[in-house]
C-alpha cells in the first residue's frame, strides 16, 4: 500500500436532502478522510441519489454546505444518468469524460480502460448501438484511468448494479485500490460490496 497523507478530504456540514421543496434528511453530517470508503444507506425515497447530485453540484444545495479540505475539487460522479452521448463512439464518449480531470488523453489510455471491462476493441463504434449494460461499462470505465492526483474524491452511484459477478469484483477492486492510493469513495449499493466500508444512514436524518 502506497504511504499518504490520512487528512481529511470532504466535509458534509449540515446539509439538507431536499428534492424541490421538500425537505427529505435534515442536518447530515460526514468528513471523509484519505483512504476512506463509506456506503450510504437508506431505504428508497430518502435522498441517496439526491445527496450524491447535491454534493457533485448538479442540485442546488439549499442548506448546509459541503467544504474541500484540499483546495478546490471536482469530484468524479457516477450515476444513473451515465452522461454517455449515442451521438459519439465509445472512444469519444470516454475521450470526454476523462478530459473533464485534466487526462491526457490518447489511444492507449483508452484502450486500456476499456480492457478493464470488457469492452476492448469497441473504440470506433457508436455508442447509440451498445446495450445499457455495455453503456454503463464505459461510464465506469473512466475510473480505471483516473487517480486520486486527478480527484481524490468519488461519488458512485449504485456503480456494481447490472453487473456479472466478475465485472463486480474488478470495479470492487478498483474501488479499493482507489482507497489505497489516498483516495475518498461515497457510494450507494442496494447490493453487499465486498470491500470494507463506513457507512451513512440517511434514516437516522430523515424527518
Amino acid at each position: 500500500m502506497t504511504a499518504f497523507d490520512k487528512s481529511p478530504i470532504v466535509t458534509l456540514d449540515d446539509v439538507d436532502v431536499q428534492r424541490g421543496e421538500f425537505v427529505l434528511c435534515q442536518g447530515v453530517n460526514l468528513t471523509l478522510d484519505a483512504g476512506d470508503i463509506c456506503h450510504l444507506i437508506g431505504e428508497n425515497g430518502l435522498g441517496k441519489t439526491t445527496l450524491l447530485s447535491q454534493i457533485a453540484g448538479l442540485l442546488p444545495m439549499v442548506s448546509g454546505g459541503v467544504v474541500y479540505h484540499r483546495g478546490d475539487i471536482h469530484p468524479v460522479y457516477v450515476s444513473h444518468q451515465l452522461g454517455i452521448s449515442g451521438s459519439l463512439t465509445v472512444a469519444q464518449n470516454l475521450a470526454f469524460l476523462l478530459s473533464l480531470y485534466g487526462v491526457d488523453v490518447h489511444r492507449d489510455v483508452i484502450d486500456y480502460a476499456l480492457e478493464q471491462v470488457g469492452l476492448y476493441g469497441l473504440n470506433d463504434i457508436s455508442s447509440v448501438q451498445l446495450s445499457a449494460g455495455q453503456m454503463r461499462r464505459v461510464g465506469l470505465s473512466r475510473l480505471f484511468v483516473l487517480s486520486p492526483d486527478e480527484s481524490p474524491f468519488w461519488l458512485l452511484d449504485e456503480p456494481l448494479t447490472a453487473l456479472d459477478v466478475q465485472m463486480v469484483a474488478q470495479i470492487e477492486n478498483r474501488i479499493s485500490d482507489f482507497a489505497d492510493q489516498g483516495g475518498a469513495v461515497l457510494m450507494t449499493s442496494h447490493q453487499a460490496i465486498g470491500v470494507k466500508t463506513g457507512v451513512l444512514d440517511l434514516a437516522e436524518f430523515a424527518l
